[in-house]
This record gives structure tokens, sequence and C-alpha cells, in this order.
């Protein structure tokens, strides 16, 4: 027989973030209902950050900063992280959107299509996610061109990317399509992670679908055990520039395995 342990590898599993919560208190109160080990990414300074994010701690789920990133027209949040800013602004930036996210044990990218893109900022980012500890980066994947992910291995932060975003379209005959291809993907590589958002077409469908999974032989599980179960591949070192190597403390975490590269309307994703 299998031992527990082999069970968990071998047995698919679904790793699902609900996105964009903290502004909306109804849309977040019935996300916060769902069943099971789901995840909740908190925009900062939002009016309901603070007593959701703690009602998700307390209810044993994983809460994670849903930090702002730099897109190309639009408008940046106040606490967003931008590549014209100075770096001290950025880290001050960073460490006041960390501190707003009350118990966040992981970071996830809003909008950012064009600051993921860029290198030298996403080396600084993982630089402050490291000296932080305890902290996992999952990346959105707003844009196809980001290396956010990439470095984050490289940099020996636990990490994973968006493989589905289920809500892309919003039509529930799409996002059923949506989570039909997260677990076919789940089933072909052992785990899929997909990112969803409290609209009421998605929140109907996880509502009935998440009850179905146990009986369909997937488990749903939280970010940080799908980075364990990817995290044999360790990344390759990542020579930095002197002028961005920061003098201070750090925390290394294990670097996880790659995922696929196959997401839901991945062309033109969710900024």
């Amino acid at each position: 027989m299998l031992g527990a342990e082999n069970m968990r590898k071998t047995v698919p599993a679904v790793s699902i973030i609900i996105d964009d919560l903290g502004e909306q208190f109804e849309a977040g109160q019935r996300a916060l209902k769902l069943p099971g080990q789901v995840a909740y990414a908190f925009l900062p300074g939002t009016p309901f950050v603070a007593q959701q994010a703690r009602a998700v701690h307390r209810g044993g789920r994983e809460v994670l900063l849903h930090l702002p990133m730099e897109h190309p027209g639009g408008k940046l949040y106040p606490l967003g992280l931008s590549q014209k800013a100075p770096q001290e602004e950025l880290r001050r930036r960073f460490a006041a959107a960390l501190k707003s996210v009350p118990h966040a044990s992981g970071v996830n990218n809003h909008q950012g299509s064009l600051l993921t893109e860029r290198r030298d900022p996403m080396i600084w980012l993982m630089q402050e996610i490291r000296a932080v500890g305890g902290l996992y980066f999952v990346d959105s994947r707003t844009s196809t061109q980001s290396v956010a992910y990439e470095i984050a291995r490289q940099m020996g932060v636990s990490s994973a990317r968006r493989e589905v975003f289920l809500d892309a379209v919003r039509a529930p005959a799409a996002i059923a399509r949506a989570w039909q291809l997260t677990l076919l993907i789940a089933q072909k590589r052992g785990a899929a992670l997909a990112i969803a958002h409290p609209y009421p077409e998605t929140l109907a469908m996880l509502e009935t679908e998440l009850p179905k999974l146990k009986g369909a032989g997937v488990r749903l599980i939280p970010p940080s055990e799908l980075i364990q179960l990817r995290g044999n591949d360790r990344p390759r070192a990542l020579r930095l520039k002197p002028i961005l190597t920061l003098a201070r403390r750090t925390t290394n975490r294990a670097g996880p395995a790659p995922t696929i590269a196959v997401a839901a309307g991945a062309k033109a994703s969710r900024p």
C-alpha cells in the first residue's frame, strides 16, 4: 500500500486563489464561505481587508497580499509598485502594503503586466520577499512575457504560477470550461493552480463544484502545499548586478518546480 505521503503526491490536487478581495463587503463575505482550502488575496489598504483577512486566518486558510503593480494605460493603486519610483519608495510601499494585510503568508500580483516583464524590478521584489521571510510568491501571469516566476525560483523564493483564470470571461459557460481545464491539468500534471475573482457567476460555480472534488478523487489544497508538491526542482543561481544586491537580512526558502504554461485566455489575461 502507498503511504500517506505518497498518496498525497499521487492524488490530483487543485489550488484556488480568490483575488481582488477587500474592496467589496458582500462579495467578500460570500467568497469566504466557500468550502475547503481556498486561498484569498487581498488588495492592500482596502476598507474590509483587515476584518476579512483575519476571518480567513481564523478559519485555517491562507491569506495573500494581492500586490498592485504597474500596467499599461491604467491607474496605479496608492500602494502599487511602479518602475518609475525610487527604490526606497518601492520598499516603503511594499512594507506598507504587507502591513495592511494581516496574516499574509504569500504575495501575488494584481495587474502588473508591465512591471512583471521587467527583470530588475522583479529581482528587487524577490529580494524584499526573501528578506521578510516566510512568504511565498505566486505569479498571476497577467502577461505571457512575465519573468516574475522565473526570477522567484532563481532567487530561492518559494513560488508558483497561475495556470488558469477561471473567469477571464465571465459567462457561466466559459467559467465552466475553465474549471474543466483546471481539473484536466491537475489530472495530467498532478496539480493545478487557478485564480478566480468574487464575481457572482464564479462564486456560484465554485459553490456547486467544490463539494464534488472529494468524490471525484481531487484534493483542494492551499498554494503553500502546491508549492511543496512541486518543490523537488531547484532553481539555477541568479547572478545579481551589484547595484541591486541589498545588504539586508535574508531567509531563504526552498524553490519550487516549474508549472506548465497552460491557461484559459492566456493571451488576454486579466490585468
